[in-house]
């Protein structure tokens, strides 16, 4: 009897210590099936939210002669090979007969050089003068404002033609002797002049291009 007794007690015991264990096991939640899914869910929410607010890339700016500060175009030199301390100041010099002076840069090359646009713009005209400046070429600048003056060439480059855009240091001609120039004086004349609204390309007040050329071939 007092052995009966005595196992009904210990299997109390028993359930009391279990009973605690398996109501917090059935307490705790089970695990969300779904809740990984969301997660990642939302960091593609985030994702998309940052993509859309990041700016946009802006458009490239298109191709324009660079202004100094006084307002001038610095321009490259557009003779293939040549530099700066190659080139003599010669604007402003007597040129003939009735107080004439020379409106460019004469840039001395062997015949058949290279001739190179100065700058971006368009040709606006492909002219020859006998007695002036030969086969010329006259190419107004991108901004519209100045007006590039080739002159005394020995021919055109192939394909070359009036409305064509060109970019700074494209081939437009060939250094020759061409108009009024000295047989076998080969060089090119090279001019720059400053228009006004509506000027066409025979207009223009013309300015010393030494400068223009120097700024730039020193870093400007």
């Amino acid at each position: 009897m007092l052995v009966l007794l005595l196992g009904a007690v210990a299997l109390f015991a028993a359930t009391v210590r279990i009973g605690p264990d398996k109501r917090a096991a059935a307490a705790e939640p089970a695990p969300d099936a779904g809740a990984r899914p969301l997660v990642r869910l939302k960091h593609r929410e985030r994702a998309a939210q940052a993509m859309a607010e990041e700016p946009a890339m802006p458009a490239p700016a298109p191709s324009i002669p660079r202004i100094s500060p006084a307002g001038e175009p610095m321009l490259s030199i557009p003779v293939a090979g040549v530099g700066i301390d190659q080139i003599t100041d010669s604007y402003g010099d007597p040129r003939g007969e009735n107080g004439r002076t020379h409106e460019g840069t004469d840039i001395m090359a062997p015949s058949g050089t290279k001739v190179l646009a100065a700058a971006p713009g368009t040709i606006e005209k492909l002219y020859f003068s006998k007695g002036g400046g030969g086969i010329t070429v006259y190419q107004r600048s991108a901004g519209g404002g100045w007006m590039f003056y080739y002159a005394h060439l020995g021919g055109y480059a192939p394909d070359l033609k009036e409305g064509m855009h060109v970019k700074a240091g494209d081939v437009i001609g060939y250094v020759g002797d061409t108009g009024n120039a000295a047989p076998g004086v080969h060089h090119l004349h090279f001019g720059v002049s400053r228009l006004a609204p509506g000027d066409g390309w025979w207009q223009g007040v013309p300015v010393d291009p030494y400068p223009l050329l120097a700024q730039n071939a020193h870093g400007g």
